[in-house]
């Protein structure tokens, strides 16, 4: 069996690993070319995209954000930030409405600061933060800075303490750290209560799949690879025409471009990278254009030579 190149949307399962995920996928299509792209916490549930063959060369392209649905519980709080972890504190939540709590998460809208949770995976001196964590190692993390595109109040549970919300964010954003600080913000404590992730890099839960309907599919379990084209729509195309321009490209040499020829997208920035491909559509690469608009420069190659 052939692999083809592109990204599986898998529906992850909570309790199961992102690297778990992954070892199976290169079992079930017998390939070692996959990765994720994106870590997403062990008893997190929902989309994690994966990238086989020469798909994983552009998970870096793709866009950034991701969405998620979270409940958070007030009144406690513990060592990893969710309600997993040691309960190293406790107190009463306050009595406010809707309205009320929806002015507080104010202050986690647009770009913020946030210090990690204790078990996340930033590097502290060269070693994985929950590495040291579970090693009951003394050490602080510096604040880092997030963009929350969109913040919804889903629900407020007054009587339980639990608010649901939905949540837009940049690569790098902790729900945990949200849950924290909310609790602080309001006088009280707080951890994440339940987590869902529906959308990631482009790709949206209603088109992922379970690993167990690839393992159903074991004759073709190739059908459910997205090409990786299609996960590139968001970025500009210039298309080559011509068989001394593709060679050209091929070979990684600068081509001569008409900037009115570029497909390109609303917020197009010349900075940014730009999908190449032939008259079939076929995907040859990533570019750049230099500063002037005349020349683009190859920087992922495929088929190079």
């Amino acid at each position: 069996m052939e692999t083809k190149d592109g990204f599986l949307v898998i529906n992850k399962d909570k309790g199961c690993t992102s690297h778990d995920c992954v070892k199976k996928i290169r079992k079930l299509l017998n390939t070692k070319k996959v990765g994720h792209t994106g870590t997403l916490d062990p008893e997190v549930k929902g989309t994690l995209p994966i990238a086989i063959g020469n798909a994983t060369r552009f998970i870096q392209y793709l866009p950034q954000g991701k969405t998620y649905l979270g409940q958070i519980k007030l009144g406690i709080r513990t060592s990893t930030d969710d309600i997993h972890g040691k309960i190293i504190n406790q107190k009463d939540w306050p009595k406010i409405s809707n309205e009320q709590l929806d002015q507080y998460l104010n202050n986690f809208r647009g770009i913020i600061k946030q210090i990690p949770p204790k078990v996340s995976s930033v590097h502290v001196n060269g070693e994985r933060a929950y590495k040291k964590f579970f090693n009951n190692e003394s050490f602080e993390l510096t604040p880092r800075e997030v963009k929350i595109d969109y913040l919804e109040l889903m629900n407020w549970d007054q009587i339980k303490g639990i608010i649901e919300i939905k949540i837009k964010c940049s690569a790098g954003t902790y729900i945990r750290a949200i849950a924290r600080d909310l609790g602080t913000v309001l006088n009280s404590e707080g951890c994440l209560l339940t987590l869902k992730r529906i959308s990631a890099c482009g790709f949206h839960e209603k088109n992922s799949i379970k690993i167990s309907d690839i393992e159903k599919s074991i004759n073709n379990p190739t059908n459910f690879i997205i090409p990786t084209i299609s996960a590139l729509n968001h970025i500009p195309t210039l298309v080559l025409n011509k068989e001394e321009e593709i060679n050209f490209w091929q070979t990684g040499r600068t081509i001569k471009v008409n900037i009115n020829y570029l497909n390109k997208s609303n917020t197009f920035d010349y900075k940014k990278p730009i999908k190449v491909i032939d008259k079939r559509k076929t995907l040859l690469g990533i570019g750049f254009l230099n500063e002037q608009q005349t020349n683009i420069n190859p920087k992922l190659v495929l088929n190079a030579k």
